[in-house]
């Protein structure tokens, strides 16, 4: 019988060469491993094209539009110094921003009854769904695919999608396929890539927990003494780095040790929901407390907190080079309530608010809470020392919708915020207001500026966005 060990190891051959080590460094335990951020004391791998590290590229989605006057900046000045309250959030760091004003989405007909089946399925393959094979999904590769094509046998994971809700959404507008309000990410055109909804299992895949034949397995590894001595590896680690890296390492492992505490929160106040509504209480809680609040992603209390913990499992997967793709439904059309802002309406409910100024602020309010999402994100990764940069400036950051406003439906100018530089190849800090382009152009054009070679252009891309670029 094989002894297990209580110690955690660090699986680095190449420490014995510490100018060089693997892309991704490792604290492994018992059948399990947690990638570890680029540190300057090593290099990347020999053999990649550059000492520099990796473009990474995730893209986040809302539905239903934006309320535009309160979206957009009059001007580069107010841009940088007075935006407007949707994207308030953003100001500290706009300059690691780029807006454009212009950009379309895709025609819809023959679909023009279909606003909700093509606002997520369209928005990143730029494509509409194949008109004669409506009642299966028949679409194009996406953005995000094409590029885990590209990069993904260089991850552990070769691409991240996570969602808020689950894909099940039933409707069929247009007779289309239920598949296309869900899903934002095509492997192929007949190929959905389902999104990972719970914290939990997205965590588990970034630690990898594997069996005795290296295959991931279905047990939690998360349990609290594993953690300990996976993490408590740090300290042979700590030793070969210098100080900088030292103090990298650490607000890492804090980051990993404070993510896990949240999502057990989380998973602690399901339980005792669960009990309250079975008539018992928690022998911890006093009888005058207030019933805890049942949590659930789809229905529950503080769907900023989800979002939170699915933007901060993104930073982790890119800080790890865990994968360089990652896309996010922050909600699907249909169905997102916000209890936080102080109203049970749904989304799609207040979208159609003609002259209903109370439906404006509402739909405002739900904006401006999905940007802050975003924001806070972006600008948490623009704290975090990466090689010569940060890790934002090494990234494409990209938050936008599929619909123009939610009230008419309209395509003309889709919302888009890019944070990032992509590795010096964005130039940032800019509106540019009178571009005149489409969504298959942007998309086409992230991806060159990622390093992704493309045999034809994305959906109806007819150029490259060269204004965006630095």
């Amino acid at each position: 019988m094989t002894p297990i060990h209580n110690e955690a190891s660090i699986d680095m051959n190449a420490m014995k060469h510490p100018a060089t080590v693997d892309r991704r460094t490792f604290l492994k335990g018992v059948g399990v491993s947690l990638a570890l951020p680029f540190f300057d004391s090593h290099a990347w791998a020999a053999g990649t094209a550059s000492s520099r590290p990796p473009v990474r590229m995730a893209f986040m989605y809302m539905p239903h539009g934006v309320i535009m006057d309160q979206f957009w900046p009059r001007s580069q000045e107010e841009f940088l110094n007075s935006p407007p309250p949707i994207i308030q959030s953003l100001q500290p760091i706009m300059d690691q921003c780029l807006m454009m004003k212009g950009i379309s989405g895709v025609p819809t007909a023959p679909f023009g009854g279909a606003p909700h089946a093509l606002e997520l399925s369209t928005w990143l393959t730029a494509r509409l769904p194949d008109p004669d094979s409506r009642d299966r999904i028949n679409i194009s590769i996406s953005a995000d695919q094409i590029m885990a094509n590209y990069v993904g046998a260089q991850t552990l994971l070769p691409s991240l999608e996570l969602a808020t809700m689950p894909q099940t959404w039933k409707e069929n507008q247009e007779g289309l396929h239920e598949g296309y309000y869900n899903h934002c990410s095509f492997r192929s055109p007949t190929q959905p890539v389902p999104a990972e909804t719970d914290p939990r299992s997205v965590l588990n895949r970034l630690f990898g927990k594997r069996g005795r034949e290296g295959k991931a397995t279905q047990a939690n590894p998360l349990d609290r003494q594993m953690l300990d001595r996976v993490l408590g590896g740090a300290r042979d680690l700590r030793r070969t780095l210098g100080r900088g890296d030292q103090q990298k390492l650490d607000e890492y492992l804090d980051s990993v040790r404070s993510l896990e505490r949240r999502i057990a929160a989380i998973e602690t106040r399901q339980r005792e929901a669960a009990l309250e509504k079975n008539g018992v209480a928690p022998s911890r809680r006093h009888a005058n407390d207030t019933v805890p609040i049942e949590v659930k992603i789809p229905e529950g209390d503080k769907r900023s907190e989800y979002m939170q913990v699915m933007c901060d499992l993104t930073i982790l997967a890119f800080q790890t080079d865990t994968t360089r793709v990652s896309t996010y439904i922050s909600s699907r059309p249909n169905g997102a309530s916000y209890p936080e802002l102080g109203f049970s309406d749904q989304h799609h409910s207040q979208t159609h608010y003609g002259s209903n100024q109370e439906m404006i602020r509402k739909v405002a309010a739900i904006n401006k809470l999905n940007v802050d999402q975003f924001a806070r994100m972006v600008t948490k990764m623009s704290a975090l020392k990466e090689g010569d940069g940060t890790l934002l400036d090494h990234c494409i950051m990209m938050w936008g919708s599929g619909l123009e406003d939610g009230d008419k439906h309209r395509r003309d100018n889709l919302p888009f915020i890019i944070a990032g530089k992509g590795g010096g190849s964005l130039k940032t800090g800019r509106f540019l207001s009178n571009i005149q382009g489409n969504q298959g152009d942007l998309l086409t054009t992230l991806l060159s500026c990622a390093d992704i070679p493309l045999d034809r252009p994305i959906g109806i891309a007819t150029r490259q966005i060269t204004e965006m670029k630095a």
